[in-house]
């Protein structure tokens, strides 16, 4: 790790620390372990065991291996493969049961999500806000996501398009011959759809500022939570509350304008005089889906670009589909702005997206916490622990999808068998603007592979996890436009 992102301690308070971290650790361990044995008790008959697998050291249970392993993905298919498809560990402190299979994932997500909630660190929530919509469950829960999903189901985003288009001829123009780091480039692309998508197009006065907020939030996101002047917690923790400030400043000017009912943004659905939210909990979730849409969107892109320039075949099919698209607006005299409908045309570019977050598998995994003590399968998952349904594995079986490690976007000609393919989770707390991030990918698509051609100046090999799996340094790319391109419009 850089350094630079290490916060300075006294090494006399670190020693401290530790030994009270330790301390803690093996109370923990004596808690945990005598849960599981009174829940073997309770259970009766059904519930034998524990599932198989190795805790570890106290504490820091198997987080070294984890984290040793240049890909973490191998720690998980080791255990797999020796423990099968339900095991336990024990990782950064907490003991985790992990799962691997559609039928476990299903499980925990659908069928029974009622027994599991979602769980994040505690710095996390303070930075993005405890009362955003991820922390939650219950009716508060509910309504959030009907009022999320209000603004970012299809019939509301397909006004949305032409303010995307804009955003993604602009993002595009500005890498003209020079080589970008596309992983940061795609991330400006998604915060600023994400922005259009939220606010709209007339809150461009603060804007910037808000960026300048939230960048600084961003870099303390993986950082110590340690809350002393100069850290990156500190200062992300200082650009928080000033990001809520502007926000709410946002918020009243949109309650004075009174065009609510014409407006189909988030924000507009968000504060709803009907639904009685307070300013700090539209601030928490507008804040939340920020960061929702932003990494994870551009690590799709980033994937996509890489295997389109690893597959050539397969990028000529997604540009001669692009190209009909443009000649198709030509001989109808039709605007070059691309349209909801063109979106939605885009057969063979959509295939090629979900095989991207097949193989890329950007979320690997999500973070679950038993409610209460719970069987599955005869195995005991007792209250407290972890869950974690491991999509990677899932979506890297050879039992469910034939050569999983080879890029063939002709595998989703068919639609996958149901609980195999979970690139934005299942159940009621899967991803509600999955539509939207499409969207905005096939719209990136569309421009970059009709107006542009891209090399890597070096041969960039490997992958780099920062939490999310991405090519090696970003993927640097030159991007240079094509002479016979049609103009950007």
């Amino acid at each position: 790790m850089n350094n630079s992102y290490m916060p300075q301690v006294n090494p006399g308070t670190i020693l401290i620390l530790l030994y009270v971290i330790y301390r803690l650790s093996l109370l923990l361990l004596r808690t945990t372990e005598i849960r599981a044995i009174y829940a073997k008790i309770k259970l009766g008959g059904k519930a034998k065991r524990l599932p198989p697998g190795t805790m570890g050291l106290p504490y820091v249970g198997e987080t070294l291996q984890l984290y040793s392993a240049k890909n973490p993905n191998i720690f998980f298919s080791m255990k797999e493969k020796r423990y099968g498809p339900v095991f336990k560990t024990r990782i950064l402190g907490c003991p985790c049961i992990m799962m691997s299979s559609p039928e476990a994932a299903k499980f925990i997500l659908v069928t029974r999500a009622d027994l599991f909630k979602p769980t994040f660190p505690a710095s996390k929530e303070r930075m993005l806000g405890r009362q955003a919509i991820f922390f939650q469950q219950g009716k508060y829960h509910a309504q959030l996501r009907r009022l999320v999903l209000r603004a970012v189901m299809p019939n509301a985003i397909r006004s949305r398009v032409a303010e995307i288009d804009a955003v993604a001829l602009s993002t595009v123009r500005s890498w003209e011959g020079r080589t970008v780091n596309t992983f940061e480039e795609m991330k400006t692309y998604a915060f600023n759809v994400a922005l259009v998508s939220i606010f709209g197009k007339e809150e461009v006065s603060c804007m910037e500022e808000l960026k300048r907020c939230y960048y600084t939030l961003e870099k303390g996101y993986n950082s110590l939570p340690i809350k002393l002047p100069g850290t990156l917690f500190h200062k992300a923790m200082k650009a928080r509350k000033r990001l809520a400030r502007i926000v709410a400043n946002i918020i009243a000017s949109k309650r004075s304008q009174q065009q609510l009912e014409e407006d189909k943004g988030l924000l507009a659905s968000l504060i709803d005089p009907k639904e009685g939210l307070t300013d700090d909990q539209i601030a928490d979730n507008i804040i939340g889906l920020i960061f929702a849409a932003r990494d994870t969107t551009a690590s799709v892109l980033t994937w996509i670009v890489k295997y389109l320039s690893a597959n050539p075949e397969v990028l000529q099919a997604v540009k001669a589909e692009q190209e009909e698209i443009i000649k198709s607006k030509d001989m109808q005299g039709q605007d070059k702005v691309l349209t909801w409908s063109d979106t939605r045309s885009m057969e063979m570019t959509t295939r090629v997206i979900h095989e991207t977050m097949r193989i890329a598998s950007v979320i690997s995994f999500t973070f679950r916490e038993a409610v209460e003590d719970v069987e599955y399968e005869g195995f005991l998952i007792p209250k407290g622990w972890k869950v974690m349904p491991l999509f990677r594995n899932i979506h890297h079986s050879p039992d469910l999808f034939r050569d999983p490690e080879n890029f063939d976007p002709s595998r989703f000609e068919v639609a996958p068998k149901s609980n195999t393919f979970l690139p934005f989770g299942n159940g009621i707390h899967s991803c509600p603007g999955n539509e939207l991030a499409k969207l905005e990918i096939r719209i990136m698509l569309h421009h970059l592979i009709t107006k542009y051609s891209w090399s890597m100046p070096e041969a960039e090999v490997g992958i780099e996890f920062g939490p999310f799996a991405l090519p090696l340094n970003g993927l640097p790319m030159t991007f240079s436009p094509v002479l016979d391109a049609p103009p950007c419009m």
